[in-house]
């Protein structure tokens, strides 16, 4: 006869209490004060670099961006002088509305009366007067600094005041802009016109701009010096042609 010995209470619940043992033995694994402290510390070195690499390309982005629209303002400024200079007129009988001016120095100037073509800057505001007088200076900007502005007016009209205290600003940060005249009598360039009621043959100018913000520091680039020379087409009418049409009639001022 086999006997079935039966376990005891005590000993039925020993495997449960090991096994409650055991996990309480286990260590609980967590991140310390000093993990969490060089993690944030990883974490803010990354932001930082990500930061100023971010920082850096906006400002090569702006840096960029002045750069393309000075050069498009200088095309536009040494553009706008030409097409002035090649669409020069004058007439011998009213030639008080036809002088040519040349001023150099600290205050440039460059004025003379023009037949402007339809696309010339501002033509809309003067309606149907393409016949003006321009006139290029170099003026104190907002800044500090020195533009090269343009002011236009009709022919036999005073210009207004809105031109006058609103003039067009072609060319921002000049240095320096300077206009010579061809000389044939000493077969050179001169920076003085004192023939006001002709018109020269040839006109070389130079427009001078300052470089572009480099840094925070005010450190710029260099300067940019654009050169043009210009063969003006036009000659002075003769008082007879000006006054006298094929047919008889009267000219006046000339055609306008």
């Amino acid at each position: 006869m086999k006997f079935i010995r039966r376990k005891s209470r005590a000993e039925s619940r020993t495997p449960a209490r090991s096994t409650q043992n055991l996990l309480r033995a286990r260590p609980v694994r967590a991140f310390t004060l000093l993990e969490l402290m060089l993690a944030i510390a990883i974490f803010s070195l990354v932001m930082a670099a990500i930061y100023s690499s971010w920082m850096l390309i906006l400002r090569a982005t702006k840096v960029g961006q002045e750069a393309a629209a000075e050069a498009q303002r200088r095309r536009v400024a040494v553009r706008t002088i030409e097409s002035a200079l090649m669409c020069v007129q004058s007439f011998q009988a009213t030639q008080q509305y036809y002088t040519f001016i040349v001023q150099n120095g600290d205050e440039p100037l460059l004025s003379f009366t023009s037949r402007l073509p339809d696309d010339f800057p501002r033509n809309g505001r003067f309606g149907d007067f393409n016949m003006r007088r321009v006139t290029f200076t170099v003026e104190a900007g907002p800044d500090s600094e020195k533009d090269l502005v343009l002011r236009q007016n009709p022919i036999l009209m005073d210009m207004d005041k809105d031109e006058q205290e609103h003039p067009l600003v072609l060319a921002r940060n000049v240095k320096s802009f300077a206009a010579e005249c061809w000389d044939p009598t000493q077969s050179d360039w001169s920076d003085k016109w004192d023939n006001t009621n002709q018109i020269p043959t040839m006109v070389r100018f130079t427009l001078v701009l300052g470089g572009n913000p480099l840094n925070n520091f005010g450190d710029t680039g260099p300067a940019l010096a654009v050169t043009r020379v210009v063969a003006i087409p036009s000659v002075m009418v003769p008082a007879a042609v000006q006054s006298q049409s094929p047919g008889g009639g009267f000219h006046g001022l000339g055609p306008h």
